[in-house]
């Protein structure tokens, strides 16, 4: 087996056994990404720079120089952070995100390839890209998720040992159910969102795109904890994941809410989803139906709270301080040209929408109503956590759709994350695993969540549905 092909922690017993090198491992996904990125295209400018790659200098730690591949909206110092958009092109951070500070200082290496994404993770298929679309190493004609489609595609098809991206609305779990490998959304406020470049500011959050269960808890161990720099982070100390890896889920209460096995959801993908939870019922879980009642006012809410913070955090792009700029010898008309020229189209409308909501006689008919059922959406949550350890169901309604396939109806794309947003609305982490195949032969994710700083019930209980199946060991033939 090839090094890029292994997982992170089995890499990272053969460079505590120096059975290996980082820069051996640096080639092998050289070579991989040379051979399938023209077809996958997880990274930006991937074809074109793939043939000289150098790691960045790394510190001693325990990750000994094991490269992270990271999306193109998290900041890098020296390296391009676009977010896959014009408006941004040229930008290179003079500093790095928390995450990736923590990263460094644990002996990572960062992988000098960004992963693709959504323009302004502005989507839920990876289609949005200046750069163009990413393409599903399971399917070459279909999308891997979005907006963390490069990351996860990366990933699944071995040109990443491992990934950052971010979700905020499902955009980690959703591309992590599309490519069959593991994505975890950490609770609001667990991992610092300082040098992510701001989606929604009350829903973003960093996590992992890993091949197993264990790489998950392995990099979300190193990313969490306290930052004073962004005034969101929760001071809670971080356990070690790994301890949560026990294989034993003998009496927890697991509940399946009705609300997500109704109209819209794919009857192939049900029988998939029913068949996991009774695996996980033999391995001794007690299962039973709960209801999440708020459920069908997700989507709307969500679209009107994301869209608000969406128009508030891009108004800084300009042309005057970073990024690109239009040529005009008049101020306004730079602005509106540079505007009209850098952002795309997803990116227009989310902006228009959310400046809508935002605007005088609109704010409280709809911003400050969204707001309130966004509360009743989280009292579910917390009332439902009181009797049940964590709750499992369908990360997304269908498995991987064709490119181009909504890209013209974004009503239909948006609803491709209704069982994934409600998890960000109430700030709770949830973790997507894979856990069968269509007629197809297209992934299925598995979704869990548990009640807030409990990340370690998610790793417990996919990480035993995991070494009881082997969904996850099965590799995209490219």
């Amino acid at each position: 087996m090839e090094l890029n092909q292994l997982t992170a922690h089995e890499l990272l017993e053969k460079l505590n056994h120096q059975e290996t090198t980082p820069e051996a491992i640096l080639d092998s996904l050289q070579a991989r990404i040379r051979k399938v990125e023209p077809q996958v295209k997880a990274y930006v400018r991937g074809e074109q720079e793939a043939g000289n790659l150098t790691l960045n200098s790394f510190s001693l730690g325990p990750l000994k120089g094991l490269p992270v591949t990271i999306k193109d909206n998290i900041c890098t110092e020296g390296l391009p952070t676009e977010c896959c958009s014009k408006i941004l092109r040229g930008f290179r951070p003079p500093y790095d995100a928390t995450v990736i500070s923590k990263l460094k200082k644990s002996g990572a290496a960062i992988f000098p390839l960004k992963a693709n994404m959504d323009e302004f993770a502005f989507g839920s298929s990876c289609e949005n890209s200046y750069f163009g679309p990413t393409h599903n190493p399971w399917s070459l004609d279909c999308v891997p998720g979005g907006s963390s489609g490069g990351s996860a595609a990366a990933v699944a098809s071995d040109e990443a040992i491992w990934a950052l991206g971010s979700d905020t609305g499902g955009s980690i779990r959703q591309p992590a159910s599309f490519c069959g490998v593991v994505g975890l959304k950490p609770t609001y406020g667990r991992v610092s969102r300082f040098g992510l470049i701001a989606f929604a500011s009350s829903l973003d959050q960093i996590g992992p795109i890993t091949k197993d269960v264990q790489d998950a808890a392995i990099l979300t161990g190193l990313i969490c904890g306290y930052d004073p720099r962004d005034s969101t982070s929760v001071n809670q100390d971080v356990p070690d994941y790994t301890k949560s890896l026990s294989g034993d889920i003998r009496g927890l209460k697991i509940g399946i809410p009705k609300e997500y096995f109704v109209a819209g959801l794919d009857s192939e993908i049900k029988t998939i989803i029913q068949e996991a939870v009774n695996k996980l019922q033999n391995l001794g879980a007690v299962i039973h139906q709960v209801s999440l009642p708020h459920t069908e006012y997700a989507v709307p809410v969500y679209y009107i709270i994301a869209t608000a913070e969406a128009s508030s955090n891009l108004a800084r792009f300009d042309g005057v301080q970073y990024g690109y700029r239009a040529q005009s010898d008049n101020l306004m008309q730079m602005y509106k040209l540079t505007r009209a020229q850098g952002f795309g189209q997803e990116a227009k409308r989310r902006i228009i929408l959310g400046t809508f909501v935002l605007s005088h006689g609109y704010y409280d008919a709809y911003y400050l109503r969204a707001l309130k059922v966004r509360t009743l959406i989280k009292q579910d949550f917390d009332q439902v956590f009181g009797d049940f350890d964590c709750i499992v169901a369908p990360t997304s309604p269908t498995s991987a759709f064709k490119i181009g396939e909504k890209a013209l109806d974004p009503l239909k794309m948006y609803l491709s994350d209704i069982y994934t947003i409600s998890v960000n609305l109430a700030g709770i982490p949830a973790i997507s695993i894979p856990c069968g195949f269509t007629k197809k032969g297209l992934p299925v994710g598995l979704q869990i969540m548990a009640k807030p700083f409990n990340e370690e019930m998610l790793f417990r209980v996919a990480h035993t549905f995991e070494q009881n199946t082997d969904w996850h060991k099965i590799k995209p033939r490219l």
